[in-house]
């Protein structure tokens, strides 16, 4: 891998007010608290408004960032927008958020690796700033869940949440933050989560065409909890440094059972790792930067320790990244 010349240099976060709790689910669908945690270790996530979008829990996140780092986003040249809630088609997340913002010399581009997204962006902003191609890159995961979430359906309403987290990355070639990674997907499975669009066939099998997130959750929990530790091990290969010297753990916050298997199958201490499901819920792209700014506020992510980030979901995609804290 390149030697990095990009650094992360603050981080924000935002979660809608309104909560869903478990018991209140229990009026909804067919299932229980006990049942609920037992399984998923998630106790409540958080709802968007009717009339709040990705954009606007981006915006709200990036704020957040700014007012807790001295940093200017004024000459911000790039936002990195990962989500696969968007507002609209088209414009694009990023590009709503620019206008927000009033950044007039920025470009905008959305990132759907779904529950990788956040992984995938950091990897993408890493390498347009090692390559001199950019100086400073917004990167977001944010999502709104809710809205295409079936709450009929109590094998999947009872996981994903709204929420929004956001980094900047700037050019530093003196203190990088980016280590190693590996990048994968079996797109041959995505069969096993979707959400539909104009499609009602995928490799030629019809679909389920309603616009709300179906998942085979045991297929996917099998494909994750073989490919994950596979994946943890080639970045650690990739980065030539013991699994060992890896101060914290930070998946994606899809199911605390899942995480506990890949910490298991990998060899990662679950005392180790930050996860955000437990009051969020499966936010998708959101997890992982939720997890990070949860260990920043409960000071358990200290500058210096070594982080390993893995984000993985819907098109079976998946994204490692070892990055040494900066912050």
């Amino acid at each position: 891998m390149l030697k990095s010349k990009a650094r992360i240099t603050a981080i924000g976060s935002y979660v809608p007010e309104k909560k869903l709790t478990n018991d209140e689910l229990e009026k909804i669908v067919e299932t229980s608290d006990e049942w609920i945690i037992q399984r998923t270790g998630i106790k409540e996530r958080r709802i968007a408004g009717e009339n709040e979008y990705t954009s606007d829990i981006s915006f709200k996140a990036i704020q957040n960032l700014i007012e807790r780092y001295p940093i200017s986003i004024e000459d911000v040249d790039l936002i990195i927008s990962c989500t696969l809630t968007p507002d609209f088609k088209t414009p694009s997340v990023a590009s709503m958020i620019q206008a927000k913002l009033g950044l007039r010399n920025c470009g905008a581009i959305d990132l759907n690796a779904a529950c990788a997204g956040f992984t995938y962006g950091l990897h993408v902003a890493n390498g347009l700033i090692t390559s001199g191609l950019h100086k400073k890159i917004l990167v977001v995961g944010a999502e709104t869940l809710s809205k295409i979430t079936d709450y009929e359906d109590r094998t999947t309403c009872i996981l994903f949440g709204d929420g929004a987290g956001a980094v900047l990355v700037e050019y530093d070639a003196d203190q990088p933050s980016f280590i190693s990674a590996h990048l994968g997907s079996e797109g041959e499975g995505g069969k096993h989560l979707y959400c539909s669009n104009l499609s009602d066939q995928m490799f030629e099998q019809e679909i389920t065409n309603t616009n709300k997130i179906v998942q085979n959750g045991r297929e996917v929990y099998k494909w994750a909890v073989t490919t994950v530790p596979q994946g943890v091990e080639n970045v650690m290969s990739n980065a030539a440094i013991a699994l060992n010297e890896v101060d914290w753990f930070v998946p994606h916050s899809a199911n605390l059972r899942m995480i506990e298997s890949i910490c298991e199958r990998s060899g990662l201490p679950i005392e180790k790792t930050l996860y955000s499901l437990v009051d969020y819920g499966n936010t998708s792209s959101a997890t992982i930067p939720l997890s990070l700014d949860k260990g920043v506020l409960e000071n358990k992510l200290k500058k210096g320790d070594l982080v390993l980030l893995y984000g993985f979901g819907g098109g079976l995609a998946h994204a490692g990244l070892l990055i040494r804290w900066t912050l």
